[in-house]
């Protein structure tokens, strides 16, 4: 009885041994397993306070690449990476020797992810000349990417109307500068400088107003696909042909406020007007003609959404860009009658202005605002090609140039 009770004792030992060291193995692997996760999570271990803490991770990239993060103005790396920080407010800087140093504030919360992306501009941006016909006037044809260039030189032979398309290349199959229309085809004594051109609501064409000393000569319908040796006269219809496109443009506009959230299409329709859609349709620049609040769409906010002070109160003549994806609403702080200074550059997340004797880019959030260029220019064209340079009207030898050409800028 001894022996076997010996046995059956030594075994239940055994098993409670084999029992425990289980247990052990599955809490050492629970615990390990939910400190994976809270790391994941953004929890550090903190020895001051020996407890677990939440922390933040902010995510930083700049265009271009390896340029320096300074946090708080204490140097952290280099652009791209993220980085583990404490919840609270930080000043993120990202700075790259040759560029205009980007700045913003930012709060941190535990357990999110914030996401910084920096587009650096050069100090000095760089020149390439495009045309070398003389340009006295120049077009842009709205949302085609495609400019009217009007050349008066005094020569037969090229002064004319020609049609710029900023998506070809000097080399490409197709050049970039057409010819459409030569002075020599229109009536005696037209000033191409003085010309009006509107546009038809799909920019295919455009009814072109030709003056002499202020005084309408002849109307043409002219297309844009190829060059018109004989244009078409809508001096005594004109009137009824700009009035349907007009009514077109009405019903273009009503399609779009369609596509805005319910709560947002009566106030849109009865207080503001919308200048421009970002080229990605998230946002949208508009103006104010009638005081009001704008409701909120998304409540709570969404988590990590943009942290600039918005308003949401509108002030009749005021400028504000919406966000319609995180709701957000910010006022711009640009003088009224310069909302025709305002592009989107192609990124949908910041406007060009066009500030007579300078060019300036700021972010839609009303942030960051830097100016990219203050070289020679003809204050009252600018214009942005697809991969985002600047365009622009400059004569950089006026001792033996008579008229200005069309430049790029490169900001990037």
């Amino acid at each position: 009885m001894y022996i076997l009770y010996n046995i059956t004792g030594k075994r239940s030992i055994k098993s409670h041994m084999k029992l425990f060291q289980q247990l052990l193995i599955f809490g050492v692997f629970v615990i390990a397993f939910v400190m994976i996760i809270a790391y994941a999570r953004g929890y550090r271990i903190d020895l001051k306070q020996k407890s677990m803490t939440p922390t933040g991770i902010i995510a930083i990239s700049s265009s271009p690449k390896a340029a320096k993060i300074y946090i708080n103005g204490e140097l952290k790396g280099v652009t791209d990476t993220s980085l583990t920080l404490a919840p609270g407010q930080y000043t993120v800087v990202v700075k790259k020797d040759g560029y205009i140093d980007w700045t913003r504030t930012i709060i941190l919360k535990g357990e999110l992810v914030m996401t910084v992306d920096a587009l650096l501009f050069p100090l000095n941006a760089s020149l390439t000349p495009l045309t070398n016909l003389g340009i006295g006037k120049i077009t842009s044809i709205d949302q085609t990417g495609k400019l009217l260039l009007f050349s008066q030189t005094g020569s037969e032979e090229k002064d004319g109307i020609y049609i710029f398309d900023q998506s070809k290349r000097p080399f490409s199959l197709f050049p970039p500068l057409k010819l459409l229309l030569l002075k020599k085809n229109l009536p005696p004594g037209v000033d191409l400088l003085q010309s009006v051109v509107t546009f038809s609501p799909d920019y295919k064409e455009g009814i072109f107003e030709f003056m002499q000393k202020d005084e309408l000569i002849v109307a043409y319908d002219i297309g844009f696909d190829e060059e018109v040796k004989e244009p078409f006269d809508v001096t005594t219809s004109k009137t009824s042909l700009m009035q349907a496109w007009d009514e077109e443009r009405r019903l273009e506009a009503i399609k779009i406020l369609e596509t805005l959230p319910k709560e947002m299409r009566s106030i849109a329709s009865d207080s503001f007007h919308i200048i421009s859609f970002a080229p990605d349709k998230t946002k949208f620049l508009y103006e104010v003609t009638q005081n009001g609040v704008l409701p909120e769409i998304i409540s709570p906010p969404l988590i990590s959404a943009n942290q600039e002070k918005q308003e949401r109160t509108l002030q009749s003549g005021a400028l504000y860009i919406y966000d319609i994806k995180e709701d957000k609403n910010f006022r711009l702080a640009i003088d009224k009658g310069m909302e025709d200074y305002i592009m989107w550059y192609p990124d949908s997340r910041h406007l060009v202005l066009n500030e007579l004797k300078q060019v300036s880019i700021i972010e839609f959030d009303n942030t960051n605002r830097q100016v990219v260029y203050s070289g020679p220019h003809e204050e009252h064209f600018l214009d942005i090609t697809t991969d985002g340079k600047l365009l622009i009207l400059a004569n950089l030898n006026p001792l033996t140039n008579k008229s200005p050409d069309v430049y790029a800028v490169g900001i990037k």
